[in-house]
């Protein structure tokens, strides 16, 4: 049945960024196709709420609370769900981000603090991760949340975007480093209906115009992503590597401009 080919059973899966959102859609859609999963971010209350929700689902979670800005801290969750499941099959490098700021009040520490939260750490989850996926016979999947912001130009991005289109090349890299045992893929969001997204959600002059700017005139939704995880993470997407899936509603250019006035 191709559907089985869907299915994560008895995996274990890492999912950074996974109190609300994007990772908490993904952490409780892997729980639905089977795997256990470790779900990190800053809030503890949060992220009790998913491990409740995979629960719920007959999986286990294990709640590893922490600032996931500093990448050492990022590199120890892979040896935390050897100690707690006793494998690893999955990594969802999904924590990230950075405000928008006019590029001439974007200082230097600016681009390299996003750099850093974006792409360093996901690095360094990586290189700890690879020893443990390469200990399965099937090897392994690497997820990178990116961003339509890495691909598509916007006034006021220039830290976030930039790390974002760093972290897109950094998987098409790092799938030629690691093939062909260890898959490497990312995933592009664009509009997506999250807590980052309240403002524009709430007003609907600004929710009609995201809309009409975007081909499928809807935000996405965070199962939208998470559907995509689940096929890079299961044998469905064993034929992948290297690759951006781009789930942003058909996006060619910006749906949404920030109100920078012109120099």
């Amino acid at each position: 049945m191709i559907l089985d080919r869907f299915r994560m059973t008895d995996t274990v899966a890492i999912v950074t960024g996974a109190g609300r959102g994007l990772g908490a859609a993904i952490a409780i859609g892997f729980a639905e196709a089977g795997a256990d999963v470790l779900i990190s971010a800053r809030t503890a209350e949060q992220l009790d709420v998913v491990a409740d929700e995979v629960a719920a689902r007959g999986r286990r979670a294990h709640v590893v609370a922490a600032d996931l800005a500093d990448p050492d801290t990022v590199a120890a969750l892979a040896q935390a769900a050897i100690d707690e499941f006793g494998r690893l099959d999955t990594v969802v490098n999904n924590v990230g981000g950075a405000l928008p700021r006019p590029l001439l009040d974007t200082k230097p520490h600016h681009l390299t603090d996003a750099f850093t939260f974006n792409v360093t750490g996901a690095h360094a989850l990586v290189r700890a991760s690879v020893p443990h996926l390469l200990a399965n016979p099937d090897g392994g999947s690497i997820i990178n949340i990116t961003s339509a912001v890495g691909r598509t130009p916007g006034r006021a991005y220039a830290a976030y975007g930039t790390a974002k289109a760093a972290l897109a090349h950094y998987t098409r890299l790092a799938a030629m480093d690691l093939n062909p045992r260890i898959r490497v893929n990312g995933i592009a969001p664009g509009a997506i209906l999250t807590s980052a997204l309240d403002i524009v959600a709430a007003d609907e002059t600004m929710r009609t115009t995201i809309e009409g700017a975007t081909p499928l005139h809807r935000l996405g939704d965070p199962t939208d992503v998470a559907a995509a995880a689940v096929y890079l993470a299961s044998p469905a997407g064993a034929y992948l590597t290297g690759k951006i899936i781009e789930v942003d509603g058909g996006i060619v250019t910006p749906n949404l401009d920030l109100p920078i006035p012109d120099l």
